[in-house]
């Protein structure tokens, strides 16, 4: 049993424990699993609505180099170049100012004295454009970054000598320049994590070979974006629109929308710019600290510290989420841990009762053996004296007959009770019920068992009334229930070897009648009066003993009796000894039974 006991504890509760340790562990990263769930949801929001906006900077430049063509299909480039800003912003109300400038400096749109929008326009730009000094700016191109170690070489191979071939050279303050990033931008990108920076460049070094691209710059806080764009009708002349930027935020406010019937509707989107002001919004009466997002994205190099911020709504409700959700699976875990233990429990002591049920088995084995084999040798050596005319005597003759139908009984009731109990547990037991007077079957039981009480010095009394007690029941169960506890009474005597056999009728709880077998022997452990009922089992275990039986004497009466609608109960009786009373509910049924007289 102790081995069968440490193997289920390695094998089965050990690791039982292990996993729920494991689990509960794991309830700690419940919290961090759902946000950072809900942070990957909102990120790929800000991430969509990010390639959305830049998906139409993109078109807007398609469509700024489709009109710079169409104006380019009337005339000349160099006519046109003078009358550009004009005609732009007639055909496209998304620039705010046309230019053109040539790569080798010179601007030819818009005009100097034109208007206050141009004249600003040339004052702030135009040294940047003509390529006479470099400016921090985020440019954007298809080409994308200039490659400044194929100029290094270029100009090792050709000192001294400047080119224009679609790549410039810069002198070395100038390309440190462009590498190098103005000590305030740094440290701003540093603070908002911004995944883009600004550099130093000259217009002509933005420009390359690239056919169009984006250039944006600060001028007083103020964002500056332009677009440019170089035809193949005259690749030396630059054509570029500054944007009107309110235009664009209008345009913007179409893209930042979210499906109200999307699972994320739990959340606000907002366009912030680069003072993190909010320029649109998915939810207009939502208020929140603006610079603290659940998850953004910034736009790009076209609008340089624009980003599309996600926030929650109700910024607890993922934190109550994995509460609950923890809760949960420790409560989970909890009652598996608990019907581990309990189904451990429950398995230990079904083992427990099934090892002991085997040894009961195996001593009942001995036991029944040992009853066979005692009434078969009385048997076996009275017969061969008679039979070899040994004995002359008449009254020894009637006694040796008289032990051995007394022996050949007790077989009988042996083999009956083995194979009544074999029927029982295979469920196969039949019996006949009828209307039967209780008081005639306990009668003629106790005077088929009084010669043999009586031959063994016993003395045996009975109390039963006058009249008839009629139960429903089979006679021969009944009396086999009635056999059985005489035995018992006889295999348990002390030396005062008395048997009492009452019946009385009861009327409390309800109307039954009870049959009482009464002893003065040596009564039932403490703690054992259900057990004495068990199949097999009995309060005085041991060959050694004496006490001959088979232990399902008691199992079988309590069985027929609970057939019946009733039951075999023990009680101490008072002065030392047993009382096992049958119980059977009184049945007034019509008719008699077939052993019944007149």
């Amino acid at each position: 049993m102790k081995k069968v006991a440490l193997v289920f504890v390695l094998a089965v509760f050990v690791p039982s424990l292990v996993l729920a340790w494991l689990a509960v562990r794991s309830l700690r990263d419940q919290q961090f699993a759902l946000e950072r769930q809900q942070s990957l949801l909102c990120q790929g929001v800000a991430d969509s609505l990010a390639e959305k906006i830049n998906g139409l900077l993109s078109e807007h430049q398609h469509d700024f180099a489709r009109q710079v063509e169409a104006l380019l299909a009337d005339g000349k480039p160099l006519d046109i170049a003078g009358a550009f800003d004009g005609r732009l912003r007639q055909n496209w109300p998304m620039a705010e100012v046309g230019f053109v400038v040539s790569l080798d400096g010179q601007v030819y749109s818009p005009d100097l004295f034109d208007r206050a929008e141009a004249r600003r326009f040339r004052l702030e730009n135009d040294m940047f454009l003509c390529s006479r000094e470099s400016v921090a700016v985020y440019w954007n191109s298809p080409k994308g970054a200039i490659n400044l170690s194929q100029l290094d070489q270029k100009e090792a191979a050709q000192p001294g000598q400047q080119t224009y071939d679609s790549s410039y050279k810069f002198s070395k303050e100038q390309k440190q320049a462009r590498n190098v990033m103005p000590e305030q931008r740094l440290q701003a990108a540093v603070d908002n994590n911004s995944r883009i920076s600004p550099a130093e460049a000259e217009f002509r070094q933005l420009v390359g070979d690239s056919v169009e691209g984006t250039v944006a710059r600060f001028l007083q806080n103020k964002l500056n974006l332009m677009f440019w764009y170089r035809s193949s009708r005259d690749p030396q002349l630059v054509f570029g629109a500054l944007l009107n930027l309110p235009r664009l935020t209008d345009d913007l406010r179409n893209v930042v929308k979210v499906d109200p019937q999307s699972p994320l509707n739990e959340i606000c989107v907002a366009l912030l710019d680069d003072s993190t002001k909010v320029v649109a919004t998915t939810k207009p009466a939502f208020r929140a600290n603006w610079k603290r997002p659940f998850a953004a994205a910034e736009i790009g190099e076209a609008l340089p510290h624009w980003e599309v911020a996600v926030y929650l709504l109700n910024p607890g409700k993922f934190s109550q989420s994995a509460q609950a959700i923890k809760a949960t699976l420790g409560l989970l875990i909890a009652v598996l841990v608990l019907a581990i233990g309990i189904g451990g429990g429950l398995i230990v002591t079904d083992l427990k009762r099934q090892l002991a049920l085997a040894r009961q088995k195996t001593d009942f084995v001995s036991n029944v053996s040992h009853e066979l084999k005692t009434p078969l040798t009385s048997i076996r050596m009275f017969s061969e004296l008679l039979a070899d005319g040994r004995v002359i005597d008449k009254e020894k003759q009637r006694s040796y007959l008289g032990i051995i139908t007394a022996e050949t009984a007790r077989l009988t009731r042996l083999i009956n009770n083995v194979l009544d109990f074999s029927r029982l547990e295979r469920g196969e037991k039949k019996y006949n019920f009828a209307r039967c007077d209780l008081v005639r079957v306990v009668r003629e039981t106790m005077e088929s068992y009084r010669p043999h009480l009586e031959q063994n010095d016993f003395k045996l009394t009975c109390e039963l009334p006058e009249s008839p007690v009629f139960v429903n029941g089979d006679r021969d169960a009944l009396a086999q229930i009635v056999v059985n506890l005489i035995s018992n009474a006889e295999k348990y005597c002390n030396e005062q070897k008395e048997v009492c056999v009452e019946l009385r009728r009861q009327e409390r709880p309800l109307p039954h009648v009870e049959v009482r077998v009464l002893d003065r022997g040596c009564g039932v452990p403490k703690g054992c009066e259900e057990r004495i009922f068990e199949q097999f089992y009995r309060a005085h275990d041991s060959l050694s003993s004496g006490v001959q039986g088979s232990g399902l004497g008691l199992t079988l009466a309590r069985q027929i009796a609970r057939s019946h609608g009733g039951d075999v109960v023990y009680e101490p009786r008072e002065g030392g000894g047993s009382c096992f009373a049958l119980r059977l509910p009184l049945r007034a049924t019509e008719g008699r039974s077939d052993g019944e007289s007149e």
